[in-house]
């Protein structure tokens, strides 16, 4: 049996990479904030045999701690300040989280166990702004276009010092979007399936808010920002497999994990009404106060190394993935809604 570590646990990708590490038969320790640790991102459906270590990111000695006492063969960092836009009002924390945080994370490795297989969660957002094409591992410039990006190249590049240096296996999956129905309502997809389930039900001001305090629906309409934004947008539980295939070759290396397709924020939209049966264009609007400062580009995955070296493909379509999204907010509406009938009529 092996030992595996996972920073970032209670999120969306920690959550799905622990099932896969259970299924294989690996022991599992999580590392997480505290205030964290009961899943507030996501409630961990197999947190009874998951070993829970509180600590921090910023902290050098929780993170010295948890690998010295853990002594794992793997290392999975997932954590992360993960909404590049809340990245411009605390660019400090974001530094500290995703920019220091993975250095202090190898050179723990570096001392209590140098022979553990790391693997980094970079992210296509390092890009930027890039020029016309896909993006791929060797010949597309890093631009970041926001601090949440800054610190992700920081800590990609200190990962391949780290490793051309020290002789260390550190695997970098440089992650497009990818999104499931275990995402927070703040992160956009989410928001999306959200509304298009608010619309079906009916629901002109929901009972969810966003970071403005504000219901996420109110009056019918959903607040988004530029909708001619761009992503290349995965299923999460696909994109935790090239994490794991990544640590399991003969030497480490860096690679682009995506679906190879663009599709706007229209098109995300389209797909997620279109699949209750609305139209998008009634019910979303588009709000300049959440437009972001700096737009990232058009990324686009080129992920044809990640095919021929990994053998990964993506095996959940777009629409798919969207369907999956819409049809569990709605059914957390629906439960919502009936308990608070429930309540009224007691």
């Amino acid at each position: 049996m092996s030992t595996v570590m996972v920073t970032g646990i209670t999120g969306q990708d920690g959550s799905y990479l622990t099932e896969l590490l259970l299924g294989k038969g690996h022991r599992v320790f999580g590392f997480a904030r505290r205030e964290s640790g009961a899943g507030s991102a996501v409630a961990h459906p197999l947190g009874s045999r998951v070993e829970i270590l509180f600590g921090d990111m910023a902290a050098e000695g929780d993170i010295s701690s948890a690998v010295e006492m853990t002594q794992p063969d793997e290392i999975y960092n997932l954590a992360s300040q993960s909404r590049p836009a809340e990245s411009w009002s605390r660019p400090i924390d974001t530094l500290m989280v995703n920019g220091l945080g993975p250095v202090r994370l190898f050179d723990a490795v570096r001392r209590y166990k140098p022979r553990c297989r790391v693997f980094h969660a970079s992210s296509s957002e390092m890009f930027g702004q890039p020029a016309a094409g896909p993006q791929n591992e060797q010949s597309t410039f890093f631009g970041a276009a926001n601090p949440y990006a800054a610190a992700k190249v920081y800590a990609h590049q200190m990962a391949r010092i780290y490793r051309q240096s020290h002789g260390m296996f550190i695997a970098c999956g440089i992650l497009f979007n990818h999104e499931s129905e275990r995402r927070p309502l703040h992160f956009l997809s989410q928001k999306v399936a959200y509304g298009a389930a608010c619309a079906v039900l009916g629901v002109l001001d929901s009972p969810d808010l966003n970071e403005r305090g504000h219901p996420i629906v109110r009056e019918g309409k959903l607040s988004l920002g530029n909708l001619d934004v761009s992503r290349d947008w995965g299923y999460a539980p696909d994109y935790v497999e090239a994490m794991w295939r990544m640590l399991q070759l003969d030497r480490p290396d860096d690679f682009v994990i995506g679906t190879g397709r663009l599709r706007s924020l229209r098109d995300l939209c389209a797909a997620a009404y279109g699949c209750v049966g609305l139209d998008w264009t009634d019910f979303v609007v588009s709000d300049p106060a959440l437009v972001r400062p700096v737009e990232t580009g058009r990324n686009l995955a080129d992920p044809a190394k990640a095919r021929s070296e990994l053998g990964w493909e993506p095996t959940v379509t777009f629409e798919s993935m969207i369907a999956r999204m819409v049809a569990a907010q709605r059914q957390r509406l629906v439960e919502h809604l009936t308990d608070k009938t429930t309540m009224l009529n007691q």
